[in-house]
């Protein structure tokens, strides 16, 4: 329940946004505005926001495919709280996936930067920690890959390309997001990194 609300309001806001400049430089993440104009909402809000239909849709699909695993774990380890410490992992990993790039660029008033990329990465390392061997297919491969080999190889590429890729590509929130996710899951749910031990080894 949970992942699908976030899925309809980020994809409401998202496409929305399409057609309205005004809500999209208001909810951008800008490290220039929010370090000169104290916008510390731009940390969230660019979440909602996503460059095109693409985008949107990959995003929103990979956080579906994943987050019903992690919300129903989080409920059945807390059944009176869970889903708020899943709506926690979400809502937090925005702000903290971006926080590399913030410092990065903070003076660099050309920086822009939408999606929920560092979010969702979030959710998907959780996905790989309660359940590692879980298959992710990555195309063209044409099998799917274990979770755990697909973790440390996503942080290797993701850590490789923020170093030195040029593009728009937020790799550098991809990569704290994933770590981030493992981190939150281990400290909510400690029994998880045994299980994994168990599952992988």
């Amino acid at each position: 329940m949970i992942t699908l609300i976030i899925i309809a309001v980020t994809a409401i806001t998202s496409i929305r946004a399409f057609n309205d400049q005004s809500l999209y430089s208001k909810f951008i993440f800008a490290p220039n505005y929010i370090s000169q104009s104290k916008e510390w909402h731009r940390f969230f809000t660019h979440g909602l926001l996503h460059a095109d239909w693409m985008h949107l849709i990959f995003n929103m699909f990979a956080f579906y495919s994943f987050g019903s695993i992690v919300e129903s774990t989080f409920i059945n380890a807390f059944p009176t709280y869970g889903r708020l410490i899943y709506i926690l992992l979400y809502v937090s990993a925005l702000p903290i996936s971006s926080l590399m790039d913030y410092f990065k660029h903070k003076d660099n008033q050309y920086y822009l930067a939408v999606g929920a990329s560092g979010a969702v990465s979030a959710v998907i390392f959780a996905s790989i920690l309660i359940h590692p061997n879980g298959g992710i297919f990555i195309f063209p491969i044409p099998f799917a890959i274990p979770a755990y080999v697909f973790g440390p190889l996503f942080l290797a590429f993701s850590a490789y390309m923020s170093q030195n890729s040029n593009s728009n590509i937020g790799h550098a929130a991809h990569f704290y997001g994933a770590v981030y996710g493992l981190i939150f899951t281990a400290i909510a749910i400690p029994r998880a990194i045994p299980f994994f031990i168990e599952q992988v080894f």
